[in-house]
């Protein structure tokens, strides 16, 4: 990552896939928002790249940053090789974080179709949404050298016997 573009070289290809990051690395950073809207974006992720150098770990996707912003605070998230740090920033993930990605081409503005889209196949398949992160894989400066504006939605989801039960009603009815 340099100064110049916070894109990540190299990112995971993970649309339309389950992804299980139970008990994984990570640096979390928490970050402001406003109205779920992060604030000074690019000044936390360079501060968590020089944090994650300063305590000399190594990132699985260097530059690949899950965001997930609330109404006044967010917070960012690299996944690491290795978390043997005692810095109060390095955690592992909780016993159940199953992901499913969504790869939206486009800007911010039109992420609500993916998003819902996301949403019902979660449905579909009897699990219930949590939370949404989002991980951008270009930046404005080299968006169009890569084909546009492209985001990584994953959706954090729990299973839920309730849910499946109806749509196994469903289709048999």
């Amino acid at each position: 990552m340099t100064s110049q573009c916070a894109c990540p070289a190299y990112y995971p290809q993970w649309h339309e896939q389950d992804i299980d990051l139970s008990g994984h690395p990570v640096y979390v950073l928490r970050t402001p928002s406003f109205l779920y809207m992060p604030l000074s974006y690019e000044t936390y992720s360079q501060k968590q790249h020089d944090g994650i150098e300063q305590l000399e770990l190594e990132e699985e996707w260097p530059g690949f940053i899950l965001t997930r912003t609330g109404f006044l605070r967010g917070e960012i998230i690299s996944l690491l090789k290795s978390g043997d740090s005692p810095s109060r920033f390095v955690r592992t993930l909780e016993g159940s974080f199953q992901l499913r990605g969504y790869l939206h081409n486009g800007g911010i503005g039109t992420i609500k179709q993916s998003t819902r889209a996301l949403q019902m196949e979660l449905f579909d398949f009897g699990r219930m949404p949590k939370e949404l992160y989002l991980c951008y894989l270009t930046c404005p400066i080299c968006s169009e050298k890569k084909g546009g504006d492209k985001i990584l939605l994953l959706r954090r989801w729990k299973e839920s016997r309730t849910l499946a039960r109806r749509i196994h009603s469903q289709k048999t009815s």
